[in-house]
């Protein structure tokens, strides 16, 4: 199968070193593109809940993936996320093509991305706004505190899953996790930036935000996890890959238009539901 090209992929929340993983689908996913970026944006690898004895070796084929396609051209970006976040001592530093950092931003077509997990929000939001409005001015040092806190809640045993309880339908979290989407926003906003994407609740995302202050899309990648999803930038434009509505590309029409007549386009979309169409920026 021909490889797609695309401009810039980001996947987090993968949990490699876990029995939730998803290893097989994201194999196959990355072994069907051929991104000019992969960003990795938080929790990939699972450090506080992997024993030593788990690791097998579907998810061993995602680290040699993921080296491989760094090895062939493609920048990586390996973004510290909660679960990961041993690895923040080593932000800054390179491998090749492989960067590790707590947080990156982009330039693309004009418009300004800004990239990070958003776990340190998490925390935040337990304890006012005025430590939001800190990590303005000081992300490193928030990023620190951060980490403290969680270690802090693992040795007691209190340490807080977002996402699981945002999957539960936890209506207290489910506010939070309003919160948590619009203070990414504003601050986006407030840095000038046009997008902000981020992994950390699980819940793959699309939407464009309109504060008094101005617009900002907010994207979220999702999961490999349950939901199975990415998002892609090519075109100009940012798209939810879902691996459990289509194994094949959102990008794959745009490619296969010229070939196809009216019938075969009509067919095509009458096939695919709202949600789908809305994902693929077609509606």
């Amino acid at each position: 199968m021909k490889k797609r090209k695309i401009n810039v992929v980001v996947i987090s929340d993968v949990h490699l070193g876990t029995t939730d993983c998803r290893a097989e689908e994201l194999l196959a996913y990355l072994s069907s593109i051929n991104p000019s970026k992969l960003i990795l944006n938080g929790d990939i690898l699972d450090i506080w809940k992997t024993p030593s004895s788990y690791f097998p070796s579907s998810h061993m084929k995602i680290v040699r993936k993921i080296f491989g396609m760094a090895a062939k051209g493609t920048d990586v970006y390996y973004i510290t996320g909660n679960h990961d976040d041993m690895l923040r001592k080593f932000r800054g530093k390179s491998v090749g093509n492989i960067h590790i950092t707590n947080k990156l931003s982009l330039d693309l077509d004009g418009k300004k991305a800004c990239f990070y997990h958003g776990d340190i929000f998490d925390n935040v939001l337990q304890n006012g706004k005025w430590m939001v409005k800190l990590g303005l001015y000081s992300y490193n040092g928030l990023n620190r505190v951060n980490a403290l806190i969680n270690r802090f809640l693992r040795k007691i045993g209190k340490e807080r899953s977002f996402s699981k309880r945002i999957s539960s339908g936890n209506e207290n979290a489910l506010k939070k996790l309003t919160f948590f989407e619009k203070t990414h926003v504003n601050l986006a906003i407030e840095k000038g930036y046009n997008f902000v994407i981020c992994g950390h609740t699980h819940r793959p995302k699309k939407e464009i935000v309109m504060t008094k202050n101005g617009n900002c899309t907010y994207l979220n990648s999702g999961d490999w996890v349950k939901n199975l999803t990415a998002l892609e930038y090519s075109f100009k434009r940012w798209k939810i890959y879902r691996y459990n509505y289509d194994k094949l590309s959102p990008f794959y029409v745009d490619e296969e238009l010229k070939e196809m007549d009216i019938h075969e386009i009509i067919n095509f979309y009458a096939s695919r539901d709202d949600n789908e169409l809305l994902d693929e920026g077609i509606i």
